[in-house]
């Protein structure tokens, strides 16, 4: 991991795209200025990897931030996702055309399927699937993304998408001390998928913890720091969120120092704790 210096430093995915390796989570972002306003101030912070979806409702606002930004769209990485509602080819594709038009950008870096059709809510849950990416492969193939993955999938939700023609290229879990789930970060490893970590800081939660309050004063970083740390030596791609300048910036500041081997199994082992207990065969939206 030494080989990461700076935010915009990448991860290259299993078709060669390059992924900045530190992302920007605008989830809970209101739209308008706090939205416009948050996305400057990453970009200014040294991000150049910004991640929101449809469901979050503040694709304007983002657009109009990165728009504002100053920097070339060549030099950003913009992720959005296809939400529940939208699953299936033709929905899909117009879901796609929308979240276009509310980011007014020409193209997007990286489309996610949100969150797995499973069998405790559909019969023909891996044909909903398939279907959903039916269609952002042919967006792919046309150019209009330039990389394509899911979100919330279990090795199980994986398996008959990496039978088709475009394997997915990013699976973005939940991932954080006190719910890293080893098996799909090992199960996408071996199949060339890199995994995103969404609420690396177990949405605010881990940042009492008081092991990791001990960890972290030992390299003189905050529990923030050291979780997105924790992540990157994973070789996982976490997406901090804030709207606190001094946070977005502080969240940046994490390739100065290294987890020792005996400190990252220490937190490897910490018990379930800020996990959301949001299971993709379990939720009901």
């Amino acid at each position: 991991m030494s080989s990461f210096k700076i935010p915009s430093d990448a991860f290259v995915l299993n078709n060669n795209y390059a992924i900045p390796c530190l992302g920007f989570g605008t989830w809970k972002i209101p739209d308008g200025s706090a939205a416009v306003e948050g996305v400057k101030r990453a970009i200014h912070s040294g991000y150049r990897h910004i991640d929101g979806a449809a469901i979050y409702s503040n694709e304007p606002g983002v657009g109009k931030g990165i728009a504002e930004s100053g920097i070339n769209r060549e030099e950003l990485f913009v992720t959005s996702k296809v939400w529940n509602s939208e699953r299936g080819y033709e929905s899909t594709l117009r879901a796609f055309e929308k979240t276009r038009s509310d980011l007014q950008l020409e193209y997007l870096d990286l489309y996610l399927i949100h969150w797995p059709a499973s069998p405790s809510q559909f019969q023909d849950w891996e044909g909903i699937n398939l279907e959903t990416w039916r269609a952002m492969t042919e967006l792919y193939e046309k150019g209009l993304i330039r990389a394509i993955g899911v979100s919330n999938f279990l090795p199980h939700h994986l398996e008959a998408l990496l039978q088709t023609q475009v394997k997915p290229m990013v699976n973005q879990i939940e991932f954080h001390p006190g719910y890293w789930q080893e098996e799909a970060l090992q199960f996408c490893k071996e199949e060339n998928i890199l995994v995103e970590a969404w609420a690396p800081l177990g949405n605010g939660k881990l940042l009492a913890n008081e092991l990791l309050l001990k960890i972290a004063a030992t390299y003189q970083k905050s529990v923030a720091q050291l979780c997105i740390r924790w992540c990157l030596q994973h070789e996982a791609l976490p997406l901090p969120k804030s709207v606190t300048p001094s946070r977005i910036e502080e969240n940046t500041k994490v390739f100065d120092f290294e987890i020792s081997d005996a400190d990252m199994v220490a937190i490897d082992g910490i018990s379930i704790w800020g996990g959301s207990e949001l299971h993709p065969d379990k939720i009901d939206f």
